[in-house]
């Protein structure tokens, strides 16, 4: 893409490596695709519509500027130029990616519509382009489908009504209720909008040497140091982040295409370093070759929260007061929350089992329905909400629940990641037929495992002293306080930095 011009109110930018629009204005998944751009980490062209065109949309009653029209086509030239195909033309078509924005990452909480530019002459041309009808058919299926659930209707032949089209549903998606629940849910305000991001089609469907996935440039879950992800060939990124696919560990994209795998964790560590902390990669791998579409500060439970913050202030990234503004209170007590009894797990084999994907242990009575929970939940019940795989409009039953359980979908799923920053405990890919088996029934989740067991199972008190990174941010707490009273505990003391700090 060429350089931005001096022109900042216009509604449409392009994004290039010489960009320096703020976040708050074009939202954080264009906004990492401009920094990566800038570190010259290969990314599909892309053009973004400001977070003032939302703004814009809700208060004219939702009609779009009249001007839009003619900035959508001025950045689309450019997009043609920048990949050297057209949008919609049969010939060397051009297909794009239609994506939310916020400011603030809300993980699968707003709309997406891929592939769009997709016809049935579109459809031929690849075909021909390609010489594989099964790779275009299998492309068309998945816009028409994404298309009609998004927008609710079906696809017009028109590219540029598709677009328009797909522009209003992801605008409208802010006002969503699971966007609206999950923003009261993190405190966010409801005043910021969503950037739309346009960005040029890799497809990880085209062939064996195809395939999508995300990357954890440190393991969320635990906190541990290694890279964490997953990787699932001839695939979209939907289909990983939605859950309804049951995705490959990332090993087996470095037996698959080592080059790929170490190219990948190069430009994670770049990240890493740039951002200092912990990133959250999509990426698509198209005939071999190497894109990735955004990169986010990764959500991450308490231990891992903990276990992350303090190696990024022991390796130097961080200093000892950016660290503890990275650790909140409710971490502390997640993180002294009561463990299963030993003796009672033994007892009580599980029913079902899947991976861990949030920690934690939770009782309760199991319901399929994500209304149902917010009803129960609010009767005052404690229930855990069991899906065959979860839907971002799912994220209401899920703040509601003591746990969440599904059959398919793996640990770097939006469930997952919104299950994680809620600190709600969750076990994915339990296997087929697990929430028929489970309806109605008391459980105990116990999510540090990845185990379901029947009833309630007893609890004891956990250990304590014996976690080394619970002890040095005590000691960190307490110099700063000037706090020597062996007696308060690290609740109270956390609790009193943070006030005094500001941060939380």
């Amino acid at each position: 893409m060429s350089a931005p011009t001096n022109n900042t109110t216009r509604r449409v930018q392009p994004l290039c490596a010489e960009g320096d629009l703020p976040r708050e204005t074009i939202g954080g998944k264009a906004w990492s695709i401009q920094k990566m751009l800038s570190l010259g980490i290969p990314v599909p062209p892309a053009f973004v519509l400001t977070t003032d065109v939302c703004r814009e949309y809700h208060g004219a009653g939702r009609r779009l500027p009249t001007e839009l029209g003619n900035e959508l086509r001025s950045a689309m030239a450019e997009l043609e130029q920048a990949t050297g195909r057209s949008f919609g033309h049969t010939s060397k078509p051009l297909l794009v990616s239609v994506r939310s924005g916020a400011a603030i990452s809300m993980p699968g909480m707003m709309d997406t519509v891929l592939n769009l530019g997709m016809t049935p002459a579109v459809e031929a041309a690849l075909a021909a382009e390609t010489s594989d009808s099964g790779y275009a058919a299998d492309t068309r299926r998945r816009f028409v489908e994404q298309f009609e659930k998004v927008v609710g209707s079906t696809p017009p032949e028109d590219p540029w009504a598709q677009l328009e089209l797909a522009i209003r549903a992801v605008l409208d998606s802010w006002h969503s209720k699971r966007a609206a629940a999950y923003r009261q849910s993190r405190g966010i305000s409801e005043t910021g909008g969503t950037a739309v991001t346009v960005q040029a089609m890799v497809f990880g469907n085209l062939d064996d040497e195809s395939g999508t996935g995300v990357l954890f440039t440190q393991d969320p879950l635990t906190g541990a140091s290694d890279p964490y992800g997953e990787w699932l060939p001839r695939g979209q990124g939907e289909d990983v982040v939605s859950g309804r696919a049951d995705a490959l560990h990332l090993d087996e994209l470095a037996t698959q295409l080592p080059e790929v795998h170490r190219d990948l964790l190069a430009a994670a560590a770049v990240l890493e370093r740039e951002g200092r902390d912990v990133q959250d990669i999509e990426f698509t791998v198209q005939s071999g070759t190497l894109w990735l579409l955004q990169a986010r500060s990764a959500k991450r439970t308490p231990r891992a929260a903990l276990r992350c913050a303090t190696r990024f202030q022991r390796n130097g990234l961080i200093s000892i007061p950016e660290a503890l503004d990275r650790i909140t209170v409710d971490h502390i007590r997640a993180l002294l929350r009561p463990q299963l009894d030993p003796a009672a797990v033994s007892a009580s084999p599980p029913v079902a089992s899947g991976k861990s994907a949030s920690p934690g242990i939770a009782t309760g009575v199991v319901v399929t329905d994500a209304d149902e929970a917010e009803q129960l939940s609010d009767e005052g019940q404690q229930v855990v909400l069991a899906r065959p795989t979860t839907d971002p409009d799912d994220v209401a039953g899920m703040a509601a629940s003591v746990a969440v359980v599904t059959e398919i979908g793996g640990s770097t799923s939006h469930a997952a990641v919104v299950c994680r920053e809620m600190a709600v405990p969750c076990v994915v890919g339990c296997g087929i037929d697990t929430v028929t088996a489970l309806a109605g029934q008391t459980v105990t989740v116990d999510a540090d495992s990845g185990t379901i067991h029947l009833g309630e199972l007893p609890v004891r008190p956990p250990v304590s002293g014996d976690d080394e990174d619970l002890n040095l941010v005590e000691r960190w707490v307490r110099d700063a306080l000037g706090e020597p009273d062996p007696t308060i505990d690290i609740v109270s003391l956390v609790t009193r930095y943070q006030r005094q700090d500001g941060t939380r």
